[in-house]
């Protein structure tokens, strides 16, 4: 078994020098009450993050378990023998703020019973100058000498040589400015070594000779909106922790303008864990992640709202001069998109994304057998015959505001497990549950979803008077459904901004007002966070469909058919119900 708290490098300073925590001290839980008082404003990525860890923290059931002594050594590793080494602190020791003692004891904290971290994936995505460069540093020095790793190998890795040795510097830098530190590691060219513990810490990027044959303690990947065919290089360092009994990959970043690359990747897959910690839609208990950002676009003109994107904002980062550029980009509209990307965390293109978890998550439920209805819309997203597709049934009952759906998705058979282990999304578990239907063979068998429709007319005696649909690709089902449903009830919804902007914005409207009661289906949730939107000029918008195969939108597609037909034939349909 593993020591819970064993320092490697000699303690050389005087007791009274010495930075050392209470056995009982918790930054988390200090941190945490500060968010719920309101006195810490934090982003509602972070308010979730942080409330899930504390959960953690009571959690007395799971096979992880925080240590405090864990938690703090890291710490006093920060503030014993990390020193800064330009700027006004240049030469004086880090003092950690306490929301980066929170991320750090969170990383390092938790553990199993053999010693051996939680945590194997970490990411924290901040704006910039907050100093996130200087905590990496000093978390590739602790994973090289601190973390009682016999032949640690750590890297600092990003797509270009210079861009990898930014936080490589940074750590050779901060070695140099302390005395105990530069006993223990040799600062070389190209390497930092300790060799007591036969440890190297190295830049590495993807124009390196040789990529092969890695035994990756830890790897340090900064600023990775930067990176283009990310994914490549991200895969041969994750590849190489397998060997390592603790591994950590240390993600740092602001936000960027880099789509469907790594990084929206791996923001993408933050958000599902971060959603999932309240509905049980995707987990991961080696990953964690730390979003600082702004919760809405227009609130970078609101200085009470700038902590969320910016924790260091008036110590590590200058209050004066984020102002400047601010009221800066108040009187030249071009400066906006730079400003919010950089300083605030929001991800800037054509591409936006459209609502946030408070807008979309309703756990409102009803039964429909129960209900005094008799018309209903559908919708009708197709997608590619090979993949998830799907259904909506909308609609209301009398003296009621509410907007009901009902929807079934499809997979086929063959494909099914496929995607469950690539994606790692729990696709088996609603199959189960029966929010899902697998279809014969490697592809969609669109009679299957005439076949619903008709089952739901049948069952609930439920009219189904128009069923919006993308006309591109699907005559067959058309001539299925008119067959069925007559040949009126068939409705094209052409996919751009004119049909779309303002049924998709009265949507969104009527979600956020909890007026759309979608029975708490956990598939049209997850689509909905994963919708992505295309904004013109005039603030029209359309959905996109990325080319991140995990980042589904197909259910909000569906729902979008059956609610512009919904509103092209609102006064009629109110009349028959």
């Amino acid at each position: 078994m593993k020591l819970q708290n064993q320092a490697i490098i000699s303690i050389t300073l005087s007791m009274k020098e010495m930075i050392k925590y209470p056995n009982d001290y918790n930054p988390i839980i200090e941190y945490w009450n500060l968010i719920e008082e309101g006195s810490e404003v934090v982003s509602k990525k972070v308010r979730q993050t942080f409330h899930k860890i504390v959960k953690d923290l009571n959690n007395n059931d799971s096979e992880w378990f925080y240590s405090n002594k864990r938690a703090n050594h890291i710490i006093e590793f920060f503030e014993n023998y990390c020193h800064h080494s330009k700027g006004k602190f240049g030469g004086k020791r880090v003092v950690l703020e306490l929301w980066e003692k929170a991320i750090l004891a969170t990383v390092f904290g938790f553990i199993d019973i053999e010693g051996n971290r939680k945590y194997r994936e970490a990411i924290l995505i901040v704006g910039k100058k907050n100093g996130k460069s200087l905590i990496a540093s000093g978390v590739g020095l602790y994973l090289q000498v601190g973390d009682n790793e016999p032949g640690s190998e750590v890297y600092a890795v990003a797509n270009t040589r210079d861009q990898a040795k930014i936080i490589w510097n940074e750590a050779k830098r901060m070695v140099g400015k302390s005395p105990i530190l530069k006993k223990r590691i040799k600062r070389l060219v190209g390497e930092l070594r300790s060799d007591y513990n036969d440890g190297i810490f190295k830049p590495l990027a993807s124009d390196s000779d040789n990529l092969d044959g890695f035994n990756v303690h830890g790897a340090l990947m900064d600023e990775i909106h930067q990176w283009k065919n990310g994914k490549e290089l991200f895969d041969i360092v994750a590849d190489g922790v397998a060997s390592r009994e603790q591994p950590l990959i240390f993600i740092t970043s602001t936000a960027g303008k880099v789509r469907e690359d790594i990084y929206d990747e791996k923001y993408e897959e933050a958000e599902r864990v971060i959603n999932g910690y309240n509905d049980g839609s995707y987990t991961d208990d080696r990953f964690i992640a730390f979003i600082y950002e702004l919760d809405k676009r227009e609130e970078w003109k609101d200085e009470k709202y700038w902590k969320k994107a910016n924790p260091g904002l008036g110590t590590i980062k200058n209050i004066v001069t984020l102002r400047d550029k601010v009221n800066k980009a108040k009187s030249n509209p071009t400066l906006v998109k730079n400003l919010v990307c950089k300083e605030f965390n929001i991800r800037e293109t054509s591409s936006q994304s459209w609502l946030s978890f408070d807008v979309i998550n309703n756990e409102a439920t009803y039964d429909i057998s129960n209900m005094n209805t008799r018309y209903a819309f559908g919708g009708l997203d197709l997608s590619e015959t090979t993949d998830l597709t799907c259904a909506t049934i909308l609609f209301r009952i009398p003296n009621d505001e509410t907007i009901y759906i009902k929807q079934m998705y499809w997979f086929p058979s063959e494909k099914f497990q496929e995607r469950i282990d690539i994606d790692r999304i729990p696709y088996d578990k609603w199959l189960a549950k029966g929010w899902l239907r697998l279809t014969d063979g490697n592809k969609i068998n669109y009679k299957d979803v005439v076949s619903w429709f008709v089952e739901v007319q049948e069952q609930y005696d439920l009219y189904i008077y128009k069923i919006g649909y993308d006309s591109w690709n699907s005559q067959y089902i058309v001539d299925e459904l008119k067959q069925n449903f007559g040949p009126n009830s068939i409705d094209p919804v052409i996919q751009g901004k004119k049909t779309m902007s303002a049924p998709m914005k009265n949507m969104a409207s009527d979600l956020e007002a909890k007026k759309i009661n979608y029975n708490n289906n956990p598939i049209l949730k997850w689509c909905l966070s994963n919708a992505a939107i295309d904004i013109d000029k005039n603030n029209n918008i359309s959905l996109i469909k990325t080319s991140n195969k995990k980042r589904r939108i197909d259910g909000v597609s569906s729902l979008v058919d059956a609610f512009v037909v919904y509103e092209r034939y609102f006064e009629d349909y109110i009349n028959l119900i």
